[in-house]
């Protein structure tokens, strides 16, 4: 902690906040090549200007925290600690996969690492999130739930709900919304009377803050502060994550809203870019430290696509389980 009561950015935890932009980055990178040579099928929404926010929340929670995702959720499940291979895998449809192949890009799912979801509906994991801190609260636990959605998702009556019950309850949830301005297509001031997202919030009475969400730093920074004060009792909160994708909505997403020089505007200031010039200038870092950590995530990326591939496919003997549950003697 520095004397000003926030926190200190060391050399350590710079580079360790990097690592996992970069790791995100070259996967996204990597599974849009794929996709593009059909080993990845199905729908793929990437993450692509808004590692910092994963990076970011991740370190600020503890690993008995529950998180419930989105379906832009690889930068989450990847900082969150699920192995790169299972990931990788679980977009090939491989029975190696986090999901054991059924789930795909949208549905990756790890009860050890308290990762439930990857959701495919708009706003669907908030109500999952509502029930997760809802039962936290009445075992009397000291963790929280953190739920991700985008700024899409406050246009559905989920929102609403969720987060009326959260502050009637007092429920120890952290909602974190990633408002990237689009949606899928559609721009914040085309769809929202209200565009400032942290209003909605305080009309249920609950702390909100708007965040630099091109900054890992800051992210860190909002969430521990915000999940200190939910764990003291003080009731839910909302972040609203100010960010921005460069890759489109999805990958069959032709774009035809936005402009090629606002894309490259943000891409001149983003999280990866700013973190790097930021710690080369307090000396924190050289450029032999970045080529390293890249020249790192690429080879583990190469090393998840290897995985992959060579991974097998669920029996056919198989794809009946799961579909029920099983009965446990």
């Amino acid at each position: 902690m520095s004397a000003a009561g926030g926190y200190a950015l060391s050399r350590e935890h710079g580079l360790e906040l990097l690592r996992q932009m970069l790791r995100i980055r070259a996967f996204e990178d990597r599974s849009y090549r794929l996709y593009g040579e059909t080993k990845i099928r199905g729908f793929l929404h990437l993450y692509n200007g808004e590692e910092a926010v994963a990076a970011g929340v991740m370190q600020a929670l503890r690993p008995a925290d529950a998180i419930v995702s989105t379906y832009r959720e690889h930068g989450h499940a990847l900082a969150r600690g699920i192995s790169m291979n299972a990931v990788m895998a679980e977009l090939f449809g491989k029975q190696t996969g986090c999901s054991r192949g059924r789930g795909g890009s949208m549905h990756l799912f790890d009860a050890a690492k308290r990762f439930y979801g990857g959701n495919a509906i708009v706003a669907g994991g908030l109500p999952i999130a509502v029930g997760l801190a809802l039962a936290q609260k009445l075992q009397h636990q000291s963790d929280l739930t953190a739920c991700f959605f985008g700024d899409g998702a406050v246009a559905e009556g989920e929102f609403h709900e969720s987060l009326n019950l959260a502050s009637l309850w007092k429920l120890p949830l952290l909602f974190i919304c990633e408002n990237n301005l689009y949606a899928m297509g559609t721009a914040l001031e085309r769809a929202q009377a209200e565009t400032d997202i942290t209003t909605k919030a305080r009309a249920y009475r609950m702390e909100a803050t708007a965040v630099d969400g091109m900054d890992a730093f800051a992210v860190e920074e909002a969430v521990a502060d915000a999940a200190r004060k939910i764990r003291n009792g003080a009731g839910p909160a909302l972040l609203e994550m100010r960010t921005y994708r460069f890759r489109a909505h999805s990958m069959f997403d032709p774009q035809l809203y936005r402009d090629k020089a606002e894309v490259e505007a943000w891409q001149k200031k983003g999280p990866i870019v700013s973190l790097t010039t930021r710690l080369k200038a307090l000396g924190l870092m050289t450029e032999e430290d970045y080529q390293r950590l890249e020249r790192e995530a690429e080879a583990e990326v190469e090393t998840a696509v290897g995985f992959a591939e060579s991974s097998p496919w669920e029996p056919v003997s198989e794809l009946a389980r799961f579909v029920y549950a099983e009965h446990i003697a």
